[in-house]
């Protein structure tokens, strides 16, 4: 190896993974504060605006449209054209609908903006999670930092929406303007300095498996029902069926998301030592005992462990999916990225209307145990999950190769590559030669 290229190596492997990973945890953190900022405003566009309840769910209805079903047709356009700029036009994109929808006096003004602000974040996940992949490398836990930016926005949406809402009602939506202007520029800045030549984009090779890849999109839709499911009838359960006050309610979800941001985190790690499909798995195992806990214990306290470890057990399996799926299409991972972080996430929101009809019948303790039903189901479909077997080549952004040796691939012979590491091998795809 020449000095030149040792050099970029040691430059490379010299950061450290959240100085990696760090712009794209913030970007994911920024993109989902404004998809968690459309819950924890509606309330008051009801008392500002004399919204009725149906309304009112049109508004979650524009959001979840428009952040869920284009999604996997922006990571075409990302895998196709290159459409790297869209992360960062996309945060724009979500925090001016957001932030205009305040400021527009008619309901139909109010749903357009929503549901470009839903366009947004469905823009921003499919680039984000290509870019993100080949900062992290295949590496879980670098992976889990990004991942775990989109559950900080969530879990930071209400805290930070609320008092501005009751100081100064729905036109409030328009402070929260300058971070997707901030980040938008920071990330268009970063898309060009990259596409200017001084970064290399990374390449996998190995054939797209679409039947693995049907049964993670599976795993992510029920993780993400039961993860909508919770999210919106926790503060019910703890009022109506537990007799809490709002505040304890209110701390209820607070745990429960709390437990999502570190359950991502965990999960990476996990996956580093135990693999990418048993992470999957073990999360579903997690979950069931989580969900029982929190409907059948008693009290108003003890419960509240449980919905952090429901939390946890939701999350754990979160960037580890999002990083399989792209194992499992490496040639489109815009697309994977696109379904397994963007669809995969927010089509639970469009069960919630049925969550609702059995909230009525049975109250929020009937969806609670409901929701118990999901792990089983979830664990299915993750035995069905194989290990990726091939990695395939990396290239990082200082232009080195990463190689990535398969098991049943590589076998020891006297050719040696080159490079610190003295790992050899009989195939041309995996040492990309």
């Amino acid at each position: 190896m020449t000095s030149t290229a040792t050099s970029a190596v040691g430059t490379t492997t010299g950061k450290t993974t959240w100085h990696r990973m760090r712009l794209w945890a913030l970007a994911h953190a920024v993109d989902d504060l404004y998809q968690g900022l459309v819950p924890a405003s509606v309330p008051y566009f009801v008392l500002d605006r004399h919204y009725g309840y149906v309304a009112a769910s049109g508004l979650t209805l524009a959001a979840t449209l428009g952040s869920s079903l284009p999604q996997p047709f922006f990571g075409i356009v990302v895998d196709r054209w290159r459409a790297g700029w869209l992360a960062g036009a996309g945060v724009g994109v979500a925090g001016l609908g957001l932030g205009l929808c305040g400021l527009m006096p008619s309901y139909a003004g109010v749903w357009c903006l929503i549901l470009l602000s839903g366009l947004g974040v469905a823009m921003f996940h499919p680039a984000a999670g290509k870019a993100a992949r080949d900062a992290a490398g295949d590496s879980a836990t670098a992976m889990s930092l990004f991942a775990a930016g989109g559950s900080v926005g969530f879990f930071l949406a209400p805290a930070l929406a609320t008092p501005a809402l009751i100081a100064l009602g729905v036109p409030a939506t328009a402070l929260f303007l300058p971070p997707a202007a901030l980040l938008a520029f920071a990330l268009l800045r970063r898309h060009r300095r990259d596409s200017s030549g001084a970064a290399v984009a990374a390449a996998r090779k190995g054939p797209d498996r679409w039947r693995p890849f049907a049964a993670l999109t599976c795993v992510e839709v029920l993780r993400s029902t039961a993860f909508f499911g919770i999210n919106t009838f926790i503060e019910l359960y703890w009022i109506r069926h537990q007799h809490a006050s709002r505040g304890l309610a209110g701390v209820a979800l607070t745990c429960f998301l709390a437990g999502g941001v570190g359950g991502t985190l965990l999960g990476g790690r996990i996956a580093d030592r135990i693999g990418l499909t048993r992470t999957i798995q073990l999360g579903a195992v997690c979950m069931l005992p989580a969900f029982l806990g929190l409907r059948f214990t008693p009290g108003t306290i003890a419960p509240l462990v449980f919905a952090l470890l429901a939390g946890a057990a939701l999350n754990v399996p979160f960037a580890v999916m999002v990083k399989l799926g792209q194992d499992y299409l490496p040639g489109r991972p815009g697309t994977a990225a696109g379904v397994t972080l963007g669809l995969g996430v927010s089509v639970g929101g469009l069960a919630a209307p049925l969550l609702g009809l059995l909230a009525d019948a049975h109250g929020p303790g009937g969806v609670l145990l409901s929701l118990s039903a999901v792990p089983p189901f979830a664990l299915l479909a993750g035995l069905l999950l194989p290990e990726p077997s091939r990695v395939g080549l990396w290239r990082s952004a200082a232009g080195r190769r990463r190689h990535s040796i398969s098991t049943t691939a590589c076998w020891p012979t006297t050719r040696r590559r080159t490079g610190p590491s003295t790992s050899t091998c009989t195939t041309t795809w995996c040492c990309g030669r």
